[in-house]
Formats: structure tokens, C-alpha cells, sequence
């Protein structure tokens, strides 16, 4: 409790209204997103977190919830709903679960007895659950083919905050052409975004990249050979992502499907991006056209064809008239589907209604 890329949870929690939120998490992180008032179930019992792992039962957890007296239990990602979901049992307490992505395809793919090992223990949680939320239409699909009660399973986008001013639009000069901001893994698509930069070698664009991850290594040895003018920023707060993705021209995140199965459910930085004006350059993947539609809030391309993305990448680079285009209409959608303050809204109704009270008047 709280990974850096975990911020849309602690963003979610604040922005409640008629609930007040408690984060618990089994140990804590060592990231910018922890906080002192967060709870902590078993900060140094190695032996009690593998208990807590192999059968979901800890009495150390259950004295933690029952002490904050929940009226519900909201638990972010299929496992963790799984790890919480007996103490949620005993404890009579209703069970949220947010299903985020690799939570319903790259870990119930896993081989042999992990595998199934998972998909029981996801079996386990959505029994328990008294909602299943999805971030997209594509990760309600799969929890539903996962053994997931149709009628539990609701799509509901988290949102993002919408910033006062949009960045970027009508900026004479900008620090970034290009900018990234995620996880350097396979489903992310950085090998194909470099190479698709180094196909616009006449534009020489100026592209940064955020984040880290088991892949960086490997992407900065590429984008060295392709001579691709890149520029590595590490792990960001949220307000430096923000003052970056003001000063940049395009947002690229050409997600795909990874070799081990793992998907997107729908990257709270493209919102994040689109919110302050940014035209978004992505994939037709998982929940991503939800929140980009192509030609008209951002352009969109088959996963892993980098010649469409480098195509793409030039259109809105060289013409500012569609980027300004795009990206005032991307700010439009967000706000009209994405918004966290109406969004959070939703979810508080949600809440209302699995723990039988009636709204705040």
C-alpha cells in the first residue's frame, strides 16, 4: 500500500463524497502514493503473508478491517479481492472488487497449477463479491467468461481529474513531440513506439518517456541504435507527470497484447492525457477505443504495426490544426464520460446500494 502506479486508487478514494475512505494494504510500499495513515495488516510476518497468500486467511487482516469498521469493502484487482474476500465473508462486510486487466488476462492464462490455482481462487472472490466492477467492456467479457454472475459485472471507469486549463493547446513551443507514460512491460508497446519514432527520422521528434519497468534496459539500447532522440525521465510524482504532459505535443501509448496474455484494461494515463487536451496516439486494444475514437479524439491503429503508428505520429505532428482538433475534442469526451468528480459519484451509488443505506440527501 500504494504502488507509484497506483495512483488512480488513492485519486478515487479522495474524491468521495457521502463515504470516507480507509486504505489498507497487507505492507507497505515504499513509493510517494504510501501514507502514514494507511493500515497496515502484517507489516513483518513473512510466515503470516504466505498463509494469507496460499489460503486466504488471516487473523492479523481480519482485526484490521473489523477496526475500521467498514460499511464496505472495496478491493482494486481480482487477487487482492481473492486475499480479502474471506475476511469480507466472516466479517458480514459487502465486497466490491475492480477488475483492472492483467488481473483477468494475463494471470488466469498462467500454465499449470498457478493457473489453477488463480482461476479458483477468482472463482472464490466473485462468488463473494456483491459487485464486480470492470474498467471496460472488454474486461467485463473476460471476468464473465472467468465464472463471473453477469448480473454482478458492471462497467464503471474510474476517471481521472480534469485540470482547470488543458495544456498544450495553442503552446508555440512545447519541451516534448512525443511523451510516454507507463510501465515498461511487453503489453505497453514501447519497442513498437520507438520504432515507429526512429521511421521519423526527417521530423527528428523529441520523445520522453516515463516510467520504468524490466524492459527499460532493452528500450534504451533500441532507441540508441535507431538513433531516436529520447529522453528517460524514471518513475514521476503525479504533479511532474502533469507539467509534462502540458508541454508535450502528441500522447503515444501503443498498448498490445503481451506474449503471456496480458492485456490493458483502459490506461488511466491516456485520460489523464486527453483531459488536458493532449491528441492521444494509440491502439485498437482492450478498453482503449472507450476512450479514444479514432478521427476524432486521437487516431488509432491495428496493436503492433508500427508503420500506422509512425503514420499516425506524423499526421498529428505535422499538422497543429488536428492536433488542436483532436485534442479539444479528447478533453471534451473525458469530461463528458471520464470526469472523477461524477464518476466518483457513480461509484458512491454503487456503495449505497450494496450496503443497504439510503443515500445522503
Amino acid at each position: 500500500m500504494l504502488p507509484a502506479s497506483e495512483t488512480f486508487i488513492r485519486h478515487q478514494g479522495a474524491a468521495l463524497n457521502r463515504w470516507r475512505p480507509a486504505f489498507l494494504g497487507v505492507v507497505k510500499d515504499a513509493s510517494f502514493n504510501a501514507r502514514d495513515t494507511d493500515l497496515i495488516a502484517l507489516p513483518s510476518s513473512a510466515s503470516a503473508r504466505r498463509r494469507l497468500s496460499l489460503t486466504g486467511a488471516s487473523p492479523a487482516l481480519r482485526r484490521a478491517v473489523a477496526s475500521a469498521r467498514p460499511q464496505v469493502i472495496h478491493a482494486h484487482f481480482g487477487g487482492d479481492g481473492w486475499l480479502i474476500s474471506r475476511t469480507a465473508a466472516r466479517l458480514g462486510i459487502p465486497l466490491v472488487i475492480t477488475l483492472h486487466g492483467y488481473d483477468v488476462t494475463r494471470l488466469p492464462a498462467a500454465r499449470g497449477w498457478r493457473g489453477l490455482r488463480y482461476r479458483h481462487n477468482l472463482r472464490t472472490a466473485f462468488g463473494r463479491a456483491a459487485v464486480i466492477i470492470a474498467v471496460s467492456e472488454h474486461i467485463r467479457s473476460r471476468a464473465i467468461g472467468l465464472g463471473a454472475d453477469p448480473a454482478k459485472v458492471r462497467v464503471h471507469h474510474t476517471g481521472v481529474a480534469l485540470p482547470v486549463f488543458p495544456g498544450g493547446l495553442g503552446a508555440v513551443e512545447f519541451d516534448w513531440d512525443v511523451l510516454f507514460v507507463g510501465r515498461f512491460v511487453a503489453k505497453k508497446g514501447l519497442d513498437d513506439l520507438v520504432a515507429a519514432l526512429g521511421r521519423l527520422s526527417d521530423l527528428r521528434p523529441r520523445a520522453a518517456f516515463i516510467g520504468s519497468g524490466p524492459l527499460e534496459p532493452a528500450i534504451r539500447s533500441l532507441a540508441h541504435s535507431l538513433g531516436v532522440d529520447a529522453t528517460f525521465l524514471g518513475v514521476q510524482e503525479p504533479d511532474a507527470v502533469q507539467r509534462h504532459m502540458a508541454a508535450a505535443r502528441v500522447f503515444a501509448s501503443p498498448s498490445k497484447t503481451a506474449p503471456n496474455g496480458d492485456t490493458e484494461g483502459l490506461p488511466t494515463t491516456i485520460l489523464e492525457a486527453a483531459a488536458r487536451g493532449l491528441p492521444v496516439v494509440s491502439t485498437f486494444h482492450s478498453g482503449i477505443p472507450e476512450a479514444v475514437i479514432d478521427g476524432e479524439t486521437g487516431l488509432l491503429c491495428a496493436e503492433g504495426d508500427r508503420e500506422a503508428l509512425a503514420a499516425n505520429l506524423r499526421r498529428v505532428l505535422t499538422s497543429p490544426d488536428l492536433r488542436d482538433r483532436l485534442g479539444l475534442a479528447a478533453r471534451a469526451h473525458v469530461e463528458a464520460n471520464f470526469d472523477l468528480a461524477k464518476q466518483t459519484l457513480l461509484l458512491e451509488d454503487i456503495y449505497d446500494s450494496v450496503a443497504q443505506r439510503p443515500p445522503a440527501r
